[in-house]
């Protein structure tokens, strides 16, 4: 009998694993699966069957605990800092000048964390984490559910949240074997540390196993399978398309027109989302950009109010609210709870699939139209002299430099440099297409049919070893 445990940590997760077919692979290859869930187990209402959830209490950190976890954090940032420009930008996000506890107490991790951030460091930074919250009321919950339930392995849908750290702890104290899944593209060359240690990993392609055993040095590279992601397997699954007909009417296009679609990204990082949909629509009402459509899909990890005043200022624009609906409030990560319908899988894949071109800062968006072989232009006007938000500092980061060299979008840095971008691609669609197809093989290292069924096996293998 094999046992497994699915471990959801949000929205992305749930869409990923909930509404690829993993979980219909993981029940024919697993003798019981249960979910352990972050989120409210209602939100798995009419997606499960034999499947059962345990909903976990939110964990949340103590001081105590937020300062070794932050410790760990920074000190993998400041050990890999040195050429690597998405780690030093991270590392100066992280600086904090506020006159609070925290804000003391986090300038003196980063004085100390500049001396002392070797591996053999960091991992002593994650025992004191660890014995900060293992008396902890919720920790020792976890733990009772744990040894009741007996599960052969832990599978983690997500491998940053710190509110996971105390599940994994008590796995290991009981021996139980934990795996994780590596979140999305950027995780490892620009971001901050796990949560925690993992016993096996999974990953989406050789460039990101190969990233995996650069930063953790302690991981052993037969402890890591390629596997590509359920990210995208929806666009490979009969039951999320549509019809280009459906697609027209869902969001009222003209047929006879190409469609421009411009995925915004979130506030924090896609500050001037607003200045670029103001540049096309601009420059459609001017006859720069003509006969075509323009649609807009706002961040399904915020509210879309700040493009409140472009339904008025614009009617010919088209607007996509994905349908996500926030499952709990006052959390921690509170985006996290966000959750996806099926009809937003839908409505994206249709977009994706239907759209003559899209434009996004820099996201992972790209990747979802690659997959359809359509063209992307990532703008980037904003510089540290110029005023704007400085999103071309982006370009130095790791997973974007591959981009950049690969030339599979167009670059743009100016207004006339995003509408000369566009009428190309518009007019010549084909173009850099083969380039389009090497950066999928390089970021998405299989193929989308068969992801959820890999995974699985992977996971089922390892659940046997000894």
């Amino acid at each position: 009998m094999k046992k497994l445990a699915i471990v959801i940590t949000d929205g992305v997760g749930f869409r990923n694993f909930i509404l690829s077919d993993f979980l219909s692979e993981a029940e024919q290859q697993f003798d019981e699966v249960v979910i352990l869930s972050c989120l409210p187990a209602s939100v798995y209402d009419g997606f499960l069957q034999k499947k059962r959830v345990i909903e976990l209490e939110v964990f949340e950190e103590k001081f105590q605990t937020w300062f070794f976890r932050k410790a760990k954090e920074v000190a993998h940032l400041q050990l890999h800092k040195k050429g690597n420009f998405g780690i030093t930008d991270n590392l100066k996000a992280n600086r904090s000048k506020t006159k609070t506890p925290r804000g003391y107490a986090s300038r003196f991790i980063f004085k100390w964390t500049s001396l002392f951030h070797s591996e053999n460091w960091i991992q002593r930074y994650t025992k004191l984490q660890q014995f900060s919250f293992k008396n902890n009321a919720i920790v020792k919950e976890y733990k009772t559910i744990l040894q009741k339930e007996q599960f052969d392995m832990l599978f983690f849908t997500h491998q940053r949240p710190p509110f996971i750290a105390p599940l994994v702890y008590q796995a290991e104290q009981l021996k139980i074997k934990t795996a994780t899944f590596i979140f999305s593209w950027d995780n490892l060359a620009s971001k901050g540390r796990m949560s925690a240690n993992f016993d096996y990993f999974l990953v989406w392609s050789e460039l990101m196993k190969t990233e995996l055993l650069h930063f953790y040095k302690k991981v052993n590279a037969e402890d890591i399978e390629v596997v590509g992601t359920p990210q995208f397997e929806p666009y490979v699954l009969e039951r999320y398309k549509a019809t280009k007909e459906n697609f027209y009417t869902q969001f009222n296009l003209n047929a006879l027109k190409k469609t421009i679609c411009f995925s915004c990204g979130d506030i924090s990082t896609s500050k001037n989302d607003e200045l670029y949909i103001t540049v096309i629509a601009e420059a459609i009402k001017k006859n720069k950009i003509q006969d075509v459509n323009f649609l807009v899909r706002t961040s399904p990890a915020e509210n879309p109010i700040r493009f409140e005043s472009f339904v008025a200022k614009y009617p010919f624009i088209k607007w996509n609210y994905p349908k996500w609906h926030l499952s709990r409030k006052g959390h921690q990560e509170e985006w996290s709870q966000r959750i996806p319908s099926k009809q937003d899988v839908i409505d994206l894949r249709s977009i994706l699939e239907y759209s003559d071109l899209n434009v996004n800062m820099l996201s992972t968006m790209s990747l979802d139209f690659m997959q359809f072989d359509k063209p992307v232009i990532n703008p980037v006007f904003g510089n540290n002299g110029n005023g704007l938000y400085d999103d071309q500092r982006f370009l130095e980061y790791p997973h974007i430099e591959y981009v950049v060299n690969s030339k599979a979008s167009q670059i743009v840095k100016t207004e006339q440099q995003l509408i000369n971008a566009i009428n190309l691609y518009l007019q010549n669609p084909e173009t850099d297409t083969e380039k389009r197809k090497e950066l999928i093989q390089l970021q998405i290292g299989k193929p989308l049919e068969g992801t959820s069924k890999r995974i699985v096996t992977i996971l089922r293998k390892w659940s046997q070893e000894k």
